[in-house]
């Protein structure tokens, strides 16, 4: 199997965060122009309310950069120990479509039912990701 596909579904992931930054940048640009926040909240993220997409944008930004920091290191992981399988390559995608999942959600219905069970799937494929990649780093060395 050739090992550099495992960067596909990093950089979908990726993708997913650059569109979320810029979602996020646009948001606070119309809070300012349209909607009166005004400008000196962003040096300290104080003294406004924020509207509702925009938190929920923000929150969601952060959130792409803890679980999936995992991701990345396990995609780097696999990549250089040359233990990329047909499983991996599967779990990786699914743990893309577990976010892409958990975004639509969070920026959308922002239903916490639908949310925390994209979370728990998502982290579910990761865990079981890097067992795989465990095993074959075992299994590699022995």
């Amino acid at each position: 199997m050739q090992q550099h596909i495992i960067f596909y579904p990093m950089l979908v992931m990726i993708g997913l965060t650059f569109y979320t930054g810029i979602r996020m940048l646009f948001l606070r640009f119309r809070a300012v122009a349209h909607e009166g926040l005004n400008p000196r909240y962003f040096l300290h993220n104080r003294g406004g309310k924020l509207p509702d997409a925009l938190t929920q944008t923000e929150q969601h930004y952060q959130n792409l950069f803890e679980l999936p920091i995992l991701f990345y290191l396990l995609i780097l992981s696999v990549y250089v120990t040359q233990t990329l399988d047909l499983l991996q390559v599967t779990l990786c995608w699914l743990f893309v479509l577990s976010r892409l999942w958990h975004t639509t959600v969070h920026l959308g219905t922002n239903n916490f039912v639908k949310r925390r069970n994209a979370f728990l799937f998502g982290g579910l494929v990761l865990f079981l990701s890097w067992s795989n990649f465990a095993y074959h780093l075992v299994s590699k060395t022995n």
